[in-house]
C-alpha cells in the first residue's frame, strides 16, 4: 500500500539531491567568502556543502540497493547527521532531517502541497531548537522566511497550490529575507555582506524550485538569477573575537542527558548547536576550553568522532597565510585490508571503503586536502564512485592552488595497473594520460559466489553458483569457483596480454584459488607473467586483471 502522497517520489528527491549538490559545489567559493559571522574563518560554504554531499551520496547509494522512499530518506537524514559539519552545516542537517521525516511520517491522501509547507515548518522549528542562543539575521531568519512565505500561499490561494508552488514561495521568501540580513546583523553591515548561511540555505531552497519547475529562480528585477551575490568586503579586516576553538563530536548519549550538556556547554562558549535524536547526537560549540567541552561530552555519554578546529590557524589559511602546496600524490580508493597495504605501500594516499559502503565526497576530499600536495590523482576504484571523486576533485580545485586528475579506474585492479606506472617526475599531464592508458588497456574480472537465486546476463543462477565477472557483466554461471576463474581468465586473456594480475579476497584467506588459478595460467599460457597479491576484499574471492 503507498504510504507516502502521491507527487512525492524517490526520483523527484533523487534529482533534487544532485541539483542541489551541484548548486552548492558552484557556490561553494562565494559563501566562503561570505563567511564573517560567527566567525570569519572562510569555510561556510565548504561546510554546507560537504554535509549535503554526504546525505546525497547516502540515499543514492540506497537507492542504487533497491531502497524505496522511505528507506532513502532515512539514509539521507542519517548521513546527514553523522556528516554535518561548522555552525550552519549542522544546522542545516537539522533542517533536512526534519524535512525528511515529515516527507517520510505522509499519509496516503495528504494534500503534497499541505506536507512541504508543514515541512518547512518543522525544518524551521528545529532549527531553532538546535541553537542554544538563536540570532537573527542568520540562516535562521532566512529559513524562518521561507516557511513562513510557504505557509502565506496557502493561506490566500482559494484553487489547489502545488508543491512546485510552495518551494517558489519559500525561495522567493528566503531570497528576500537574505537581502535584509545586514539590516539585521551589525556585523554583517560592517563587511559589507549577506548572511553565509542563509545564502546556502537559500542555494538549496532555489534547487528545489528549479527541479519542481524546471525554471532557474527569478530574483525580484524580474532578472533570472546566474550571477553571485556582490561581495563587498571578505572580512580579511575584522578583528577576531570570541572563542578560539571550534569542537565538534556525534555522542552517543540519552534524550535525559542532553538537556544538561547544553547547559553545560552555554556556560563554556557560545554557537552552540546540538542536534538529533537519542540515541546518536551531532554536537558543535565555539569554546576556549577544549578539554572541558570533550568531558560535558563525556558526562553525557560517549563523545566520539572528535573533530577541534583552531580558529586563528583556520582564518590565516582562508587568507591566503598557509604554506604552499608541493609535490604529487596519488588518492586511491581501496576496499580491503590487503588492497589498502598495496595502494599505501606503492605510495598512494588511501580512502578506505568497503563492498556496499562507497566513499563519500567529504572523505576522498578531506584526503585530497589533507595531502599538502600540489597536483593529485586521483584512483576511484569503483563505477559508482568515479562522479563523487570528480565533485571532490573540482572543489579542492576550486578552493586553492591544486591540481586534480581523476583517472576513471572501475576497479581496484585497474587502480593497482595505473599505480604501477606513476612517474611523480614527469609533467602532470603526460603522467595522468600514462596512468588513465594504462588502466584503460586492463582487462579486469572477478569471481564471487550468488548469494540468492536471480538471472544474470550469464543465465539464471542458484544460490552458491560461482559467478565470473568481466569488465562488470556476468560472463560466466557455474558450480566450481577454480573452473569459473579460469574461465573468467581465459576470456581475457584471448584478446592477448602479458600479465596477470590476481588479487585474492578474504575467502581465499589462504590463497589457495589464487595459486591453483596462477598454475593453470602458467601451464596453458606459458608467456604471460602471474602475480598475486593479497586484497582481503569481502565478496570477491579472487580479483584478476589482464595487461
Amino acid at each position: 500500500m503507498e504510504t507516502v502522497p502521491h507527487g512525492i517520489t524517490l526520483g523527484t528527491v533523487l534529482r533534487f539531491v544532485d541539483v542541489a549538490t551541484d548548486a552548492l559545489s558552484a557556490a561553494r567559493e562565494e559563501i566562503d567568502a561570505l563567511n564573517v559571522y560567527p566567525v570569519p574563518d572562510g569555510d561556510t560554504g565548504t561546510n554546507m556543502f560537504l554535509t549535503f554531499s554526504a546525505a546525497r551520496d547516502a540515499i543514492r547509494e540506497a537507492a542504487a540497493d533497491g531502497a524505496d522512499l522511505l528507506a532513502g530518506l532515512a539514509a539521507f537524514r542519517r548521513a546527514a547527521l553523522l556528516a554535518a559539519r561548522g555552525n550552519s552545516g549542522v544546522i542545516l542537517s537539522q533542517m533536512l532531517g526534519a524535512t525528511a521525516l515529515r516527507i517520510e511520517r505522509a499519509q496516503v491522501g495528504e494534500d503534497p502541497a499541505e506536507v512541504m509547507a508543514d515541512a518547512l515548518r518543522l525544518a524551521t522549528d528545529a532549527s531553532y531548537e538546535a541553537v542554544g542562543t538563536p540570532v537573527e539575521g542568520t540562516i535562521l531568519t532566512v529559513a524562518r522566511a521561507a516557511s513562513d512565505g510557504a505557509a502565506a500561499l496557502l493561506a490566500k490561494e482559494d484553487g489547489p497550490v502545488r508543491a512546485a508552488d510552495i518551494f517558489c514561495a519559500a525561495a522567493g521568501a528566503a531570497r528576500e529575507a537574505l537581502a535584509l540580513t545586514p539590516t539585521q546583523l551589525k556585523v554583517l553591515a560592517d563587511a559589507g555582506v549577506v548572511d553565509a548561511g542563509g545564502r546556502g540555505l537559500s542555494v538549496v531552497l532555489d534547487a528545489a524550485e528549479r527541479v519542481l519547475t524546471g525554471r532557474l529562480p527569478v530574483s525580484q528585477d524580474g532578472h533570472r538569477r546566474t550571477s553571485r551575490i556582490p561581495v563587498l568586503a571578505t572580512g580579511d579586516d575584522l578583528t577576531e573575537s570570541g572563542p578560539s576553538y571550534e569542537v565538534m563530536y556525534l555522542l552517543d548519549a540519552p534524550e535525559s542527558a542532553v538537556a544538561t550538556l547544553r547547559a553545560t556547554l552555554a556556560g563554556l562558549g557560545d554557537s552552540l548547536v546540538v542536534v538529533g535524536n537519542e540515541p546518536l547526537w551531532n554536537v558543535h560549540v565555539h569554546v576556549d576550553d577544549v578539554g572541558a567541552a570533550i568531558e560535558a561530552g563525556i558526562v553525557a555519554g560517549r563523545p566520539h568522532r572528535i573533530r577541534v578546529t583552531h580558529f586563528a590557524e583556520q582564518m590565516a589559511r582562508a587568507r591566503g597565510h598557509e604554506a604552499g602546496r608541493t609535490g604529487r600524490r596519488v588518492v586511491a580508493v581501496a576496499v580491503g585490508a590487503g588492497l589498502r597495504e598495496l595502494f599505501t605501500g606503492a605510495g598512494a594516499l588511501v580512502v578506505e571503503a568497503a563492498v556496499g559502503r562507497r566513499p563519500s565526497t567529504g572523505e576522498i576530499l578531506e584526503v585530497i586536502n589533507s595531502s599538502q600536495a600540489a597536483e593529485i590523482v586521483v584512483l576511484p576504484n569503483d563505477p559508482d564512485s568515479v562522479r563523487v571523486a570528480e565533485i571532490a576533485a573540482r572543489t579542492a580545485e576550486e578552493a586553492g592552488n591544486v591540481r586534480v586528475a581523476v583517472i576513471p579506474t572501475h576497479a581496484q585492479v585497474q587502480g593497482l595497473a595505473a599505480l604501477a606506472v606513476h612517474e611523480p617526475g614527469r609533467a602532470f599531464d603526460q603522467d595522468v594520460l600514462e596512468m588513465t592508458a594504462t588502466a584503460r588497456h586492463a582487462k579486469h574480472g572477478a569471481v564471487t559466489v550468488a548469494a540468492k537465486q536471480a538471472f544474470t546476463t550469464a543465465g539464471p543462477c542458484e544460490v552458491g553458483d560461482a559467478l565470473g565477472v568481466i569488465d562488470g557483466d556476468f560472463a560466466v554461471v557455474g558450480s566450481d569457483l577454480l573452473e569459473v576463474a579460469t574461465s573468467v581468465v581465459g576470456r581475457l586473456l584471448g584478446a592477448g596480454g602479458e600479465l596477470v594480475t590476481l588479487v585474492s579476497g578474504e575467502d581465499d584467506e589462504a590463497g589457495e584459488l589464487a595459486e591453483r588459478c596462477a598454475a593453470w595460467v602458467e601451464e596453458t599460457h606459458p608467456l604471460a607473467d602471474v602475480v598475486i597479491y593479497e586484497g582481503g576484499q569481502e565478496r570477491y574471492p579472487l580479483l584478476m586483471s589482464v595487461e
